[in-house]
């Protein structure tokens, strides 16, 4: 099953003259349990892609489903609902509240959606401690390193029972050996959990993690194709030894 589709999706800024194409009737699919990476140079029109996705920007044209189920014209409150319980978004900013902690800010999504702070807190800690983050719990994100901020807001993006995850370059402030921790955490997510994850990066290497890479220029696919074997490969065999 398709967890996310976009249809001939588009996507324009301005008029006249001054229009910009961001993307051009880009068609898309990602399934239950597979990563999909989106390359392309700046400006190709990747973190569009990702914000229309993530019903955070309404195509111009075009529609996006998710599970089946369009979204493109849904109310607000049914955007936000599932923001809230379906879908995770690591933004490349982090957007992490300075005036929460560590733990707050991954467990906030769930409180927001109605559970109690203070059985919020449990999945929040233990997606925390999946990062090596849990001593870094009661911190607040002026008090952590750049790296760490990023795994606090990766671990908010996947905490619950998320099923779709959006990532823009999620590797962007870690180092190597952090990003490889982070990306056999989506790969197990996917290929253990269901979860299905769209992660866009400049980083070739992180990109050979996923099962497929999908290419943009210019707001247009240009081509599509199954990754090459990468560190994936070893990781699926040893989960199944």
């Amino acid at each position: 099953m398709s967890m996310l589709e976009l249809r001939q999706v588009s996507r324009s800024y301005g008029q006249g003259d001054a229009e910009v194409h961001a993307l051009r009737e880009v068609s898309l699919t990602a399934d239950e349990g597979e990563m999909v990476a989106v390359m392309g140079p700046s400006g190709s029109g990747k973190s569009t892609l990702l914000t229309i996705a993530g019903t955070l920007e309404a195509p111009t044209s075009g529609e996006v489903l998710i599970a089946g189920q369009p979204v493109s014209r849904a109310s607000r409150n049914t955007k936000a609902r599932l923001r809230r319980r379906v879908i995770g978004y690591v933004f490349q900013d982090f957007n992490l509240l300075p005036g929460l902690t560590a733990a707050e800010n991954v467990s906030l999504p769930l409180e927001l959606d109605g559970v109690s702070a203070r059985k919020a807190r449990v999945p929040g800690l233990r997606g925390l401690e999946r990062l090596g983050l849990r001593e870094r719990a009661a911190h607040y994100p002026d008090q952590l390193s750049g790296g760490e901020r990023q795994r606090v807001a990766i671990a908010r993006a996947m905490v619950g029972e998320r099923r779709l995850l959006l990532a823009d370059e999620p590797s962007g402030a870690l180092d190597s050996t952090n990003a490889q921790a982070v990306m056999r955490l989506l790969l197990d997510a996917c290929k253990v959990g269901g979860m299905t994850a769209v992660v866009v990066t400049h980083d070739a290497q992180l990109a050979s993690w996923a099962d497929r890479v999908v290419f943009l220029r210019d707001g247009q696919v240009t081509d599509q194709t199954a990754a090459a074997p990468g560190p994936e490969s070893l990781f699926t065999q040893e989960r199944h030894q």
